[in-house]
């Protein structure tokens, strides 16, 4: 489990809550259905009016990721395996690592080493590489955009949710006690809509863009060492190529094995 969006979750209600009860602010006020209704089910028909079935159906998973850590090899043990599958390729030839791609769980990498193995044009096999990550990316960024744009939804509708709850409350003036009370309740839902669109909807999308950022460089470091297998690059040459994309701090249970 993704740790950071839950501790995120827990501490972003723990703030907002704990602030309204140090303000002095009653949490009962918080038992507002029209206030709910208003920015949840506003910001979902914003979404159904905004994008195509396809797209909002999406969510779910959307969901799911955000939850998920992440799984597969780190970067270290990918140049691990590049350096082993260099040095076999050496050793027997190029057709040698075809006993070795049922071993690889990431269809990303099994499709380019079997091009590789299959004898393909080097730019080929890049071309075809580099055209799977562009539609992944643009797949990525279309289903971001989903919440992004509910995170500007929701605050908006928070300002509509209000302006419903004065005019309620502004249709009766002969009870001031009830004026009051029904003039606090109309700010519910602008702290629903401010809370869900800055607190949840945004961060949620800027976390599925750091990500796909990190899936992208991930692959992008597939691409070189399979362009550098086919290349018949030295194990030492892969390595350091490969070696790039690992940040610094990282590359010292590598340099000490090299």
């Amino acid at each position: 489990m993704e740790k950071s969006t839950v501790i995120g979750l827990i501490a972003g209600f723990v703030s907002v809550f704990v602030g309204m009860i140090l303000k002095g602010a009653p949490l009962s006020s918080m038992n507002n259905p029209a206030a709910f209704l208003i920015i949840i089910g506003g910001t979902f028909a914003c979404l159904f009016n905004a994008f195509p079935m396809d797209v909002v159906a999406k969510l779910p998973t959307l969901f799911k990721l955000l939850f998920r850590a992440e799984t597969g090899e780190s970067k270290v043990e990918m140049v691990k395996l590049f350096v082993e599958l260099s040095q076999l390729a050496r050793r027997e030839g190029i057709l040698a690592l075809e006993g070795r791609i049922a071993d690889i769980e990431d269809p990303f990498f099994r499709n380019g080493l079997s091009m590789v193995i299959d004898g393909m044009d080097p730019d080929f096999v890049s071309d075809v590489l580099d055209a799977e990550l562009a539609v992944m990316e643009e797949r990525h960024s279309e289903a971001r955009s989903v919440l992004t744009q509910a995170g500007t939804y929701a605050p908006t509708l928070g300002v509509l949710g209000a302006v419903v709850g004065l005019i309620a409350a502004l249709a009766d003036l002969s009870d001031v006690n009830k004026l009051g009370h029904a003039i606090s309740a109309a700010f519910i839902a602008t702290i629903l809509g401010i809370f869900t669109g800055y607190v949840i909807w945004l961060p949620f999308a800027n976390k599925l863009k750091v990500k796909s950022a990190n899936e992208i460089a991930h692959k992008r470091m597939i691409i070189e060492g399979i362009l550098s297998l086919q290349a018949g690059d030295s194990p030492t040459a892969i390595q350091a190529k490969l070696m790039v994309f690992i940040p610094q701090s990282e590359r010292g249970e590598l340099e000490e094995e090299g």
